[in-house]
C-alpha cells in the first residue's frame, strides 16, 4: 500500500509559501475565520532568498535533497531551511521511497519539533517499513508513536498556515493529518496485539475521514474488531472496507477475504472452525 499522502492546499502551501525580505506576516483568511496566520519563514537578505529559490526550484528530489542540504550548510541560520526538506520529503512520498521520507523527515523535525506535517509522515513512513523481525522493530515503533502523538498534540498550534487559506481548508488539513496519526497509532497497537487500542485509534481515523472514507482504515478496524470477537461489527467494517476499496486493488481482494470469512463465521457461529483473521496491509 502507498503512503497515504496529505494532499490539502493548505499543507502543500505550508511548503511553498514564503516571504521575501522583510514581507507582511499572513493575515486572516476572511472576516470572522477561525484561521489563526502563523509566522510565515522569511529570508534575511535577498542572497539568501535567492538561494532558496535555486534549491527550491529542483523537481529532482535526490538533487533537491543535496541542494537543501547545501543550503543549510551555507545559510545555517535560515528559516527557510525545514521547508525545503518539507518539500523533499513529499516528493520521496510520491515516490513511495519510505526510507528517503524518514530520513528527510527527521531533518525537518529537528528544525521544528512541532510541525504535524513532517511528524505525520515520518510516523507513517516509519510504521510501514518496519518488519517483524527487524532488530530496531521497538525503537523504530516508539519514534513512530511519539512522533504521531507529538502531531496530535501540537496540531493547532504547530501547523504552518499561509495566507489566503480557508478555514474550510485549514479544518480538512488538520482531520487529514489527525486521522493519518491515529491511524499510525492503530497499527502499533495491533502489531503489540493490543487489539482494544488498535480498534479506538483506527475508529478515531475513520471517523475523521468520512468524507473521504479509507478502505484501509476500515479494513484495519475490522481486523481488530475481529481479533477482539466483536464480529457483527468487524463485519459492518469490512463491508465498508469492500465499499471504498478501489476495483482490482490489493486492498479490495483482501476486504473481500475478510467479508467473506466473517459472514461465514457469524453464519456458522463457530469461531474455531474459521481461519484466522487476514493481516491487513502496511
Amino acid at each position: 500500500m502507498k503512503l497515504r499522502i496529505v494532499l490539502v492546499a493548505v499543507v502543500l502551501a505550508s511548503t511553498l509559501a514564503v516571504g521575501q525580505t522583510g514581507a507582511t506576516p499572513a493575515q486572516g483568511a476572511q472576516s470572522g475565520s477561525t484561521v489563526t496566520p502563523s509566522h510565515q519563514p522569511q529570508a534575511k537578505n535577498d542572497k539568501e532568498y535567492a538561494a532558496y529559490k535555486l534549491a527550491a526550484s529542483k523537481t529532482d528530489p535526490a538533487q533537491l535533497e543535496a541542494s537543501a542540504d547545501e543550503f543549510a550548510q551555507n545559510f545555517p541560520d535560515s528559516e527557510l531551511k525545514g521547508l525545503l526538506y518539507i518539500r523533499v520529503m513529499q516528493m520521496y512520498q510520491t515516490q513511495n521511497n519510505t526510507a528517503k521520507v524518514v530520513a528527510t523527515g527527521r531533518k525537518a523535525i529537528a528544525l521544528n519539533p512541532t510541525d504535524p506535517v513532517p511528524l505525520v509522515a515520518v510516523a507513517s513512513a516509519l510504521v510501514m517499513d518496519t518488519r517483524e523481525n527487524d532488530l530496531d522493530r521497538d525503537a523504530r515503533y516508539a519514534e513512530a508513536a511519539k512522533d504521531a502523538q507529538a502531531a496530535l498534540d501540537n496540531m493547532d498550534t504547530g501547523l504552518q498556515i499561509p495566507p489566503n487559506v480557508t478555514p474550510e481548508q485549514v479544518a480538512n488539513a488538520k482531520a487529514n493529518l489527525r486521522s493519518i496519526s491515529y491511524d499510525t497509532l492503530g497499527v502499533i497497537a495491533m502489531n503489540k496485539k493490543d487489539y482494544s487500542g488498535a480498534e479506538q485509534n483506527f475508529q478515531k481515523a475513520a471517523d475523521l475521514m468520512k468524507d473521504q472514507p479509507d478502505a484501509v482504515v476500515y479494513l484495519r478496524l475490522s481486523v481488530a474488531q475481529d481479533n477482539e470477537g466483536n464480529y457483527p461489527q468487524a463485519l459492518d467494517s469490512a463491508n465498508k472496507a469492500v465499499q471504498y476499496a478501489p476495483e482490482g486493488s490489493a486492498e479490495k481482494n483482501l476486504a473481500k477475504q475478510q467479508q467473506a470469512r466473517l459472514q461465514k463465521l457469524i453464519a456458522e457461529k463457530n469461531p474455531a472452525a474459521t481461519p484466522a483473521p487476514a493481516t491487513p496491509p502496511h
